[in-house]
């Protein structure tokens, strides 16, 4: 069987994204290859259509699961409430409405949070009752939110169990979590996620376990000390802001001093960068044909259901967040080649081809993405030539470690409950009470890990 190598950076239990970009990727990145084979044929067989590779089609399908559940056969409108100054430009919030709005029975609708009002003493959108929302931020941006507007009939969505994904992941959706999971007493979680989770402590002065049981008289100076192996990242901080990472960020004196000063920080296990990156084919004005070497991140998404798909991403920045850089199409592999060799064949083809011709396929790409307004906030998604390549053994275990990650939040749930994580959570009170509105215990929700993972296809060293 094909194994996959590495380990997840972190999870997302809040509000992730990404579960249409694949969609898009894989249309665009279907029609690049078609090119491509045209141009330099490469006898190998893909496969650019398997359900797993297209998450948007699960997450609907859960949302339009939640509807039935509370409202059976009745019509009803599902919200996809987002803030203000992302609605013209968050290309798969706008799709989501859209494609929630063609189901029979169903309407979808794009608004903002204040857009909400109450009629009746339900929570409405221009006078239809909301049936579910799918809310696309999390808990503490709902209560700042809050107190600038008063969403009243927001918070009476989340209390009525009508909120995807639900407020009551928020106290365990924090990277400090990855401390339980590298402790002792670990071995009431599954291994898969045990063995994928890389050394995490809270950044804090005293006494530490080390990655390999180690004591540490501080943990504060170890970390100056070892700098070159480790990352520091806030506790609920997203898209690589405020990260530093040894070796990369090479002033350990400036890490740690925006740490402390900052504060809610956690130190982490630097994850082997060979395991995570592929050599890539690239154009460029002025080089021409290029092989670049490439840092991958591969978002897994799944819900009550099981697995949902992907969102492979790929870029220039080596943190343990995989920040910065694109998206890359995502091909099961049917040819009976190992990934590796069928990597290589596609690159070595690749670099074959004359870079006028490779141009154009890159002006192709680039228009077929303006066609699918494929945009984030800061303009077009960056985009890779070739896909990344996987097997359908590496999709039996994905699904299998995906189980595995939803179980063992479940367990992080009834602890935080229990009373046995307080410590380790820094919320404030206005924020966690809106999380006990709506407590979690495996309801609809979309979850997200990103995987730093190999599939084969790694550098053979660092």
């Amino acid at each position: 069987m094909d194994r996959f190598w590495g380990y997840h950076s972190e999870w997302n239990l809040g509000s992730p994204g990404g579960w249409d970009y694949q969609r898009i990727t894989q249309e665009i990145g279907k029609a690049v290859w078609s090119r491509l084979q045209q141009i330099k044929p490469m006898a190998i067989e893909l496969d650019f259509d398997h359900p797993l590779l297209y998450p948007i089609d699960g997450f609907v399908q859960m949302l339009t699961d939640s509807h039935r559940r509370l409202s059976g056969s009745n019509q009803g409108l599902i919200a996809v409430i987002a803030e203000e100054e992302t609605l013209a430009d968050v290309t798969e919030n706008i799709n989501l409405a859209k494609r929630l709005n063609s189901i029979d029975g169903l309407s979808g609708a794009l608004m903002a949070p204040y857009e909400l009002e109450l009629v009746d003493g339900r929570a409405c959108y221009q006078g239809t009752p909301v049936s579910i929302a799918f809310v696309d931020f999390n808990t503490d941006i709902m209560l700042d939110l809050h107190r600038k507007y008063t969403l009243t009939p927001l918070l009476q969505l989340v209390s009525e169990g009508r909120v995807v994904n639900p407020r009551g992941t928020e106290p365990i959706n924090v990277k400090s979590m990855f401390e339980i999971l590298t402790s002792e007493g670990n071995s009431r979680f599954s291994t898969e996620s045990v063995e994928r989770t890389p050394w995490t402590r809270r950044f804090l002065p005293g006494r530490a376990l080390g990655p390999n049981g180690e004591a540490i008289d501080d943990l504060i100076e170890w970390t100056r000390r070892n700098w070159e192996n480790l990352v520091l990242k806030p506790e609920r901080g997203y898209s690589g802001f405020g990260v530093r990472v040894g070796g990369v960020n090479p002033d350990a004196d400036e890490a740690v001093g925006l740490a402390l000063s900052k504060g809610e920080y956690i130190v982490q296990k630097k994850i082997p960068l060979h395991l995570w990156a592929e050599e890539c084919v690239t154009y460029d004005q002025t080089e021409g044909v290029v092989l670049e070497r490439v840092q991958t991140d591969f978002r897994c998404l799944f819900g009550t259901s099981g697995l949902f798909g992907f969102l492979v991403r790929y870029g220039g920045v080596p943190t343990n967040v995989g920040s910065g850089g694109g998206v890359q199409p995502l091909a099961l592999l049917k040819s009976n080649l190992s990934i590796r060799e069928a990597t290589k064949r596609i690159n070595d083809a690749m670099m074959s081809i004359d870079a006028a011709e490779l141009s154009g396929v890159l002006e192709m790409q680039q228009q077929l993405a303006l066609d699918h307004r494929f945009t984030y906030l800061l303009g077009p998604i960056k985009m890779a030539l070739r896909p990344r390549l996987i097997t359908a053994d590496h999709l039996h275990q994905l699904q299998g470690y995906t189980e595995a990650v939803w179980d063992d939040c479940l367990l992080l749930e009834k602890m935080y409950q229990g009373g046995a994580l307080q410590e380790m959570i820094d919320i404030e009170e206005e924020e966690l009470a809106i999380c006990r509105t709506q407590p979690w215990a495996g309801s609809a929700a979309i979850f997200a890990t990103d995987g730093l993972f190999s599939f084969g296809a790694h550098p053979e060293g660092p």
